[in-house]
């Protein structure tokens, strides 16, 4: 048995632009794991639809860039593409969307602000992307990403946020001949729905920068950035 779709969540499809056939996979899709532990008529969670949101995510957004920009090198399309699929930039898809106002959590994640944590918006993402395509097939997906792409893709190349720190430093070592970095995390802590990460980044037996976050991606971000600041490169 899955939850049903009430007025809220049929005025949401609505306001988004999106129309389900398949309301069980709609409501899957907004179904964290910790609302299954608290209901156990519920089957299913999001994860499965958010592994294939993922992959759609990357097909879409590589072949968006590939029309769009069509002098852009491969380099600069694989980092513009690293920018708009990232975690904290599918997060702020998701508040655009409000689409943490409507998914279903377990009491605890729900009080310790789940609807607002950037993994699980993130998460939740991917996986109404993954619902609407196995509902609807690629062009509805297609049309639903495109209008979100073009906003975020025109602040992405104002800030040139798609070089990002691992990138650069990547860059700079085998500029200096060094072999790639080497990412380590060294600590993990926190509850589950909270998690801390620190990591380390080593170039041939050589600590050069260390840094923390809610995720190990975010945390390989600022333990680059620290990086780079240590050898005192700017990004371009």
């Amino acid at each position: 048995m899955q939850p049903t779709q009430d007025v809220n969540i049929a005025s949401y499809c609505e306001r988004i632009g999106v129309n389900f056939n398949n309301v069980y996979l709609l409501n899957r899709a907004l179904t964290h794991r910790s609302y299954l532990n608290e209901h156990p008529d519920v089957q299913e969670d999001n994860e499965r639809l958010e592994f294939l949101g993922d992959a759609v995510l990357d097909f879409l957004v590589g072949a968006w860039l590939y029309n769009h920009f069509p002098e852009m090198a491969e380099g600069e399309l694989t980092r513009l593409r690293s920018a708009l699929v990232r975690t904290e930039q599918l997060a702020d898809f998701a508040r655009n969307i409000e689409l943490g106002s409507v998914l279903h959590l377990g009491k605890g994640e729900e009080e310790n602000g789940g609807r607002r944590r950037p993994a699980m918006l993130c998460a939740a993402f991917e996986s109404l992307i993954g619902a609407l395509y196995l509902d609807s097939g690629i062009a509805s997906v297609q049309a639903f990403i495109e209008p979100l792409l073009i906003n975020a893709v025109k602040q992405i190349l104002l800030d040139r946020k798609e070089h990002d720190p691992k990138s650069d430093f990547q860059e700079w070592a085998q500029a200096q001949g060094y072999n790639p970095p080497v990412y380590k995390v060294v600590s993990a802590s926190g509850p589950d729905h909270d998690r801390t990460y620190e990591v380390e980044v080593w170039v041939d037996n050589r600590l050069f920068g260390r840094g923390c976050g809610s995720s190990k991606r975010i945390a390989t971000k600022a333990a680059a950035q620290a990086a780079l600041n240590q050898i005192g490169v700017k990004q371009s």
